[in-house]
Formats: structure tokens, sequence, C-alpha cells
């Protein structure tokens, strides 16, 4: 029993010392460990994109679209009637002729026909009038002699030398010769206007003659074909259209906005004169026109002509006319092709440049308001007024100075105060110095 005890007593002195030992290693760890410092709160930094504001000279712009017209149209209207005996070899649609190149005759012999009965009649009128004009001479003598011989008779009757019907015969031979003076007078007086309807008849003979022959008027390209040979026509019969190919003219539709922004800088009225004929040059009009095709575009200069009579109620656009000349000649195979009729193209019309204008990016502006960091590199908001809109830019009149650092990065919150870690957008700052028009 007492074996028992003893060895119960030792069994439990062995579970002791591990536990002694636990205890002082972790009395020696704690105690070896520094207490923790207490760390106060650091401020947020953002980091944001930043350009510095420019003020460039920047020639406004607006754009519009439109499509290409001949600037002549000439409509090939039949004149006269008759078969067609001959046309150009190359009278087909969109063919080109040029200018003085006959285009089509009409048969001309009804009208020289015509021409020459007129002639003789023009003729035989002028023989007739010398004819008649000799005979009046005739008639005029034997007037004065039948006058005389019934003067004479009329005064031997007074002595009773003559009987009454010797004077009333010599009376009525006098009265009748008068009668074929006036007759023969009457008929002269009549030729000359029948003259001048003989002449008109015969100018208009000349001119159905000339106009059986048709030429082209300028250089043209042939459209809307009607005719062929041997064809009989009618006058007033439309046969086919030319198109002017020398000048081309676009007119597109251009917001209301976009123009008026082109006459910004200008101080004054333009006068009536310069509204009618010298508008493009006191503005400083020059335009452009672009064809897509595809991964380019073709350009063309062009010449301002005029705005349209009439504003669109509906989109507020305006029409503006530009034109190009020699368009055909302007061809580069593969590059710029025929400015065609009815090809859709982009219009940019410039205006005159404007001097120190301060412009910024367009996605910088958030609710009228654009964010600046200041000289602590702190976040500020201004509110800013903008003059007008360009592209991918706006042009500002106020809130934003020349050198002011523009925070474009998307903020959220934006809170005014806030520390920032700016970071220059090399790629945003080039492409608006790009927009500098000198």
């Amino acid at each position: 029993m007492s074996s028992r005890s003893t060895i119960k007593r030792l069994s439990i002195l062995w579970v002791v010392p591990p536990i002694i030992v636990g205890v002082a290693a972790f009395v020696l760890l704690v105690g070896g460990k520094t207490a923790p410092i207490k760390s106060e709160k650091q401020e947020v930094v953002r980091a944001v994109r930043t350009i510095t504001v420019p003020k460039l000279a920047i020639r406004p712009m607006a754009e519009g679209y439109g499509v290409v017209q001949p600037a002549k149209v000439w409509s090939a209207i039949a004149q006269v009637s008759g078969r067609i005996i001959k046309m150009h070899p190359r009278l087909r649609n969109g063919e080109i002729i040029s200018a003085g190149e006959l285009l089509f005759k009409v048969d001309p012999i009804n009208y020289e026909l015509v021409l020459e009965q007129l002639k003789a009649q023009l003729l035989e009128l002028e023989i007739q009038h010398t004819n008649t004009d000799d005979l009046l001479t005739i008639e005029q003598r034997n007037f004065e002699l039948a006058n005389q011989e019934f003067q004479r008779l009329s005064q031997l009757s007074a002595t009773g030398g003559v009987s009454q019907s010797s004077i009333d015969s010599a009376e009525r031979i006098m009265l009748n010769s008068r009668s074929s003076v006036q007759n023969l007078r009457n008929s002269l007086s009549l030729i000359p206007t029948q003259q001048r309807v003989l002449k008109a008849k015969l100018a208009q003979a000349e001119r159905d003659l000339d106009n059986s022959v048709v030429y082209a008027p300028f250089n043209l390209r042939i459209a809307n074909l009607s005719m062929e040979r041997e064809q009989y026509v009618t006058t007033g019969q439309k046969l086919f259209v030319g198109d002017g190919i020398d000048r081309s003219e676009v007119v597109a539709q251009v917001a209301l906005s976009s123009v008026s922004k082109l006459f910004t800088s200008h101080r004054s009225a333009p006068s009536s004169l310069q509204m009618s004929e010298g508008l493009a040059e006191y503005a400083e009009l020059t335009s452009t026109v672009q064809v897509d095709m595809g991964n380019e575009s073709a350009e063309w200069s062009a010449e301002f002509v005029r705005f349209t009579d009439s504003v669109d109620s509906e989109t507020r656009t305006i029409g503006v006319v530009v034109a190009i000349d020699k368009p055909y000649s302007k061809i580069i195979p593969g590059v710029r092709p025929p400015l065609s009729k009815g090809m859709f193209v982009r219009l940019q019309l410039f205006g005159r440049i404007q001097p120190e204008q301060i412009i910024i990016p367009r996605t910088a502006v958030r609710g009228g308001e654009v964010m600046l960091m200041d000289g602590e590199q702190r976040l500020q908001t201004s509110k800013v007024e903008i003059l007008y809109r360009q592209g991918d830019i706006n042009i500002v009149s106020s809130g934003v100075n020349e050198g002011d650092i523009l925070v474009v990065s998307d903020l959220i919150p934006a809170v005014n105060g806030m520390l920032l870690k700016p970071q220059l957008d090399n790629k945003l700052q080039q492409q608006l110095l790009d927009y500098q028009n000198d």
C-alpha cells in the first residue's frame, strides 16, 4: 500500500518540472518584447493627371456634311422639231465632252426651205416697192395733166365754149388719177411694214436653222440621256443634261452655333456690300472638303461662295455653299478620286485666327466647373465661362488662366483642399498644343 502511494507521488513530481519550464519561457518572451508604439493618422494623397493650361492662337472651325453638285447644269432641250441625223460619237451617260464640240444635229431641210421661201418673198417685196414707186411717179404726172385739163375746161365754160359734159368728163378723169396716186402711196407705205415682218420671219428661220445644230456650251459631263440617232424630236423635248466639270459646289448643312463662332472676333457688323459680295474676305473664311476613303481621307481646298437663303427650323442648321475649281484636274489615282456629282462629303469652314485664347480639354469641364491644383498641391474647383466649343476642346473666356495646373483625372469624390500627387499627361498636353495656328 505504501509502495503504491510512493509511486503516485513520484508520478506527480515528473509533471511539475515541464510546467515550471513553460511558465519560465513565457515570462522570458513577454519580458523581452517592447511595448507597441501608438502612431498618428496620415493624410491621404490622391494621384492625378494634370496639364498646364496654354494660351494659343485658334482658328475657329464649323463642320457640316453635304453633297457635291455641279456649279453649272445645262439642260439640252430641242428648240426645233425634226429627225436626229448626227450625234457626237461619245454622247453617252458619263462621257465628258469639251466645249464647242458638236453634240447633235437635227435634219435642217425644212428650215432651209422656209428660209429660201422667205428670202424670195423679201426679194419680191423689194421689186414690188421699186415698181410701185415708178408707177407712182407716172400716175402723179397723169394726175397733173388731168388736173390741168380740168382747170382749162372750167375756164372755157365761163365763155360758153365748152359743154358741161366735157367738163364733167375731165373732172372724172382727174379724180380717178388722184385716186390711183393715193392707192399707190398707200401701197408704198405698207411695204416697209411687210418688209419688217418678213425680216423677222427670216431671222426666226435663220435661228431655227442654227438651232438644228447644237454644240457643247462648256466642258460638260452627259447625264440622263434620252435620245438616239434617227429619232424624231419635238420642240421643247428634254434630251439630256450636261453637268459642268470646271467647277463643283457643295451645299452642306452647318449648325448655327458653329457658324456664329466664325464671327466671334469681329467687333463690327459687315456692311450690305460685304454681306453680298465680300463676306469671305471680311471673315477670312477658308474651307476644305473631305471624302472618307476608308483608312484615309481625300481632301480638296474650297472657296466659300455664300450661305443659303433659309434656316432649317428643325435641325437649326443653315446651308453653306463652297466651290472647288477644276475638280477633275486634281485627281490623284489611288489617293484623290474625281469629285463627282452626288458624292457625300465633309465640309470644314474656317474663320479668322483668334489670338491668345485659353483652351482646355472638353472633358475637363464638369457641371460648369474645372478642377485646379494650387501651389500647395491641393485641389481647388473653379467655375468657368465657355466662349465656344470646338472638337475636343473648350475655348474659355473666364475662370481659368494661362499657366494654371488643370486636373484632368476623374476624382470621386472631389473635395476642395484635398492633397494631390500630380503627374503630367504629356500626350494630352501635346494634343492641346497641336491646336496652335500660326
